[in-house]
């Protein structure tokens, strides 16, 4: 008698129920970072420092570039955004040229990917 895993499986059936658990457990990976809030630079420059606050206040959170390997989130560039809420917010961006904009009335959602680009930028110094 061949052996077998468990009594009532051939051995090439063992191998595809555990292929398609991997596979399960895989794709459930993939759902985990489909569920992150990111922020899409669609600005021209590196930013350094990127903090948000709920419209119309000055509570801005942790820079969030905090979260990037390298601390900066060039153009064209994703970051995930921790500690947010979906609502909308004030953003504050300093690139790494010093130079320093506002974004206002930004809408995040949860799970989501949202972006600013130059023409969102006001109040530059």
């Amino acid at each position: 008698m061949p052996h077998r895993i468990l009594p009532f499986f051939s051995r090439s059936a063992a191998l595809a129920v555990l292929s398609l658990l991997a596979f399960v457990i895989m794709a459930g990976g993939g759902a985990d970072a489909a569920s992150r809030t990111r922020f899409w630079n669609l600005t021209t420059g590196t930013i350094k420092e990127f903090r948000l606050a709920p419209t119309g206040s000055t509570s801005f959170g942790k820079n969030q570039c905090e979260n990037d390997p390298d601390a900066a989130v060039d153009h064209d560039e994703r970051l995930d955004v921790t500690g947010l809420a979906s609502g909308r917010y004030d953003a504050k961006i300093v690139y790494a040229n010093g130079k320093v904009c506002m974004a206002r009335g930004v809408e995040v959602k949860e799970g989501k990917v949202f972006s600013i680009d130059d023409h969102d930028l006001i109040d530059c110094k």
